[in-house]
């Protein structure tokens, strides 16, 4: 097995791995290797033909090819290695990496740092467990991406989709213009997962309904899907008995929800927050194992790819200057309080942010309207940002400039609450 020594090693090619690593080298990182399982650089980006990507990084529209493309481009002239079809089979808390692939066989790795930037997967049938047989027809709403985007299949002709997430909203405008009948897209909750955007450019704009507190109870078919049984629920998901409706299909696509892959974390010794899915990071992304940093959607589920090269930026930065011993430490914790689900990052250390802004991500609990965003320590509010609305499925973005950090008393925890008239809707 041979051994290689690197400077940042970064497992996953996608727009996460590829913004580390070219902002590893542009803060003089000399060997820079990113890893992808995949037989080729780009992601899922690479199955996302439809536009919407690089509004905010960019300033213009691209589809998720063209705007992986660029991250490709621009990893090779900044002289990041890229080795695709490799599995990872480990990660060491020492920061050793053992990977198997076809053409160099078993291979160790010994980094200064390690980026973790894996992505997501998404949850399965096994995971909501709906009533009924096995029958071909049934998918993730990724899995009919790609094979309709990349492979030439199309998955079936009269769809049902479950779950108001963004890539179900996508798939649904997908399929009907693939010229398949879309029956609807149904949703457990009384309002969509997905940003407000696609519910209004893939749904409304091509007449697919949806049924909010509606789901699928039970799938009908032997050797191939004939139909399914939707029905409504209550406030607190449980279904009403009477108003079960039979939904004839031959596909039913799973947008029910997207897991960071962190397999590798949690084998390495990361620290995981129940909330997100991912690691526990500081400012930097760094993990609590020093030297192992995580971003993009390993660490929470992004709703834009633009998010994820932001983050991933920060991770390729400290990733970096680790071994200089710049890299942030993690001393104040930052807890997700009243109407918030989680916040990233989850620990900073104050000092060092000093003369530089802090960008929060986080996200509601429930979806509300003039509201505020408080930042308290002690129990007093230190900080606060006014928004006109939150929603469970659009990230909150929050940028603490340095002049109000210093509002901040090093030492002492943060919380970060949702205050206001916050009206729910």
């Amino acid at each position: 097995m041979q051994t290689y020594d690197l400077d940042v090693l970064i497992i996953g090619a996608g727009p996460a791995g590829l913004g580390a690593g070219i902002k590893a080298r542009e803060m003089g990182a000399r060997r820079v290797l990113v890893l992808e399982r995949d037989f080729e650089a780009g992601g899922i980006l690479n199955q996302c033909i439809h536009n919407g990507f690089g509004l905010q990084y960019f300033s213009e529209e691209l589809t998720g090819p063209e705007y992986a493309g660029r991250f490709i481009r621009k990893a090779a002239r900044a002289g990041v290695e890229v080795q695709t079809d490799t599995m990872v089979l480990e990660v060491k808390p020492s920061r050793e990496v053992i990977t198997s692939s076809k053409k160099y066989g078993l291979q160790r790795f010994r980094a200064k740092s390690v980026v973790l930037a894996m992505g997501c997967r998404e949850r399965t049938r096994d995971a909501i467990q709906i009533y009924g047989t096995r029958p071909a027809g049934i998918l993730t709403a990724g899995t009919a991406q790609r094979y309709t985007n990349i492979e030439g299949f199309l998955p079936g002709r009269q769809v049902v989709v479950l779950g108001s997430g963004d890539i179900g909203l996508i798939m649904a405008r997908r399929m009907k213009l693939e010229g398949c009948q879309v029956q609807g897209v149904y949703e457990l909750l009384p309002y969509t997962n997905g940003l407000s955007r696609n519910v209004v450019q893939c749904l409304n704009d091509f007449s697919i309904p949806l049924y909010l507190q509606q789901t699928i109870a039970r799938v009908h078919g032997d050797h191939r899907l004939e139909g399914v049984t939707a029905v409504k629920v209550d406030k607190k998901g449980k279904t009403l008995p009477g108003t079960e409706e039979f939904v004839p299909c031959d596909t039913l696509l799973l947008s029910v929800g997207l897991i960071p892959e962190n397999e590798l974390s949690r084998k390495a010794g990361v620290e995981i927050d129940p909330r997100t899915g991912g690691p526990i990071v500081n400012q930097g992304r760094m993990t609590n194992i020093p030297g192992i940093f995580a971003c993009g959607n390993v660490v929470q589920v992004h709703d834009l790819a633009d998010d994820v090269t932001v983050e991933s930026e920060i991770a390729g930065i400290s990733a970096a200057l680790f071994e200089r011993g710049k890299e942030t430490e993690q001393k104040e914790k930052i807890d997700a309080g009243k109407g918030l689900g989680y916040v990233v990052p989850q620990e900073i250390n104050l000092d060092k942010q000093r003369g530089e802004p802090l960008l929060l991500f986080m996200r509601a609990e429930l979806p509300r309207q003039k509201v505020k965003i408080t930042i308290n320590q002690e129990g007093k509010e230190k900080l606060a940002f006014p928004l006109p609305f939150i929603k469970p499925g659009e990230i909150i973005k929050i940028t603490i400039e340095p002049d109000d950090l210093r509002e901040l008393i090093p030492g002492k925890d943060i919380q970060v609450t949702v205050r206001g008239e916050g009206k729910n809707g």
